[in-house]
């Protein structure tokens, strides 16, 4: 859904560009703040977010999730802008597995574990083996949604194009980040710095689309 004018001028009126990240990952939020530091806006963690519910995630896309997401949380903070993501790890031998599913792909295997990214991965690998390298290609793919007073204002996508290794490399990042193999630096995601992995992340392309359009909006005014 494109952002309206109304939606404009009713954003441009806002003084001070604050924005909330509806996320209990410090990791998450440490990234949006660096990134949007130096268009001037203040990124800040929705207030209260461990006590709040979350909503069922039944989308079958991103954008369908990341959409529910930010209506939701939107309307925890009255006349805020509230952004959230919805990512994962698409891997083509797999028929686009896991997807959406990508937090909770064990779970929905049936395997409970203390360590839910280490499951993950394992599950991920096993289902793997065998496939030759040059059937491994991979994609990490965010959608983040801005919404406010439960309507979703824009969304932005990015991907993020790799092959999958067939054992964990690197001790950064989170979830499949370790298996995740990004060709042009020869690294995956998990060895990548943080200021690295920002630059070429999917999640960093599609903040920074969110940025770039917020700052067209704020310049406006």
């Amino acid at each position: 859904m494109a952002i309206t004018e109304h939606d404009i001028e009713k954003l441009s009126s806002t003084t001070v560009p604050r924005i909330y990240v509806a996320t209990s990952n410090p990791g998450k939020l440490a990234d949006f703040a660096s990134a949007a530091e130096s268009h001037g806006i203040e990124i800040s963690a929705l207030p209260n977010m461990g006590q709040i519910s979350p909503p069922e995630e039944s989308g079958s896309t991103f954008e369908e999730n990341a959409r529910l997401k930010a209506d939701y949380y939107s309307q925890k903070v009255p006349g805020e802008i509230v952004v959230v993501d919805d990512s994962g790890l698409v891997v083509n031998a797999l028929g686009g597995e896991p997807g959406v599913r990508s937090a909770r792909y064990a779970e929905d295997a049936g395997l409970i574990a203390p360590e839910v990214d280490q499951a993950n991965n394992g599950l991920l690998l096993q289902r793997m083996e065998g496939v030759p390298d040059g059937q491994r290609c991979c994609a990490f793919v965010c959608v983040i949604a801005a919404a406010r007073n439960g309507k979703t204002l824009q969304t932005f996508r990015a991907e993020a194009r790799g092959t999958l290794l067939r054992e964990a490399r690197g001790s950064n990042g989170f979830g499949y980040d370790p298996l995740f193999y990004f060709p042009s630096l020869g690294k995956s995601f998990a060895e990548l710095s943080r200021a690295e992995k920002l630059k070429v992340s999917h999640r960093g392309a599609a903040f920074q689309m969110f940025l770039d359009w917020m700052e067209v909006i704020f310049k406006s005014s």
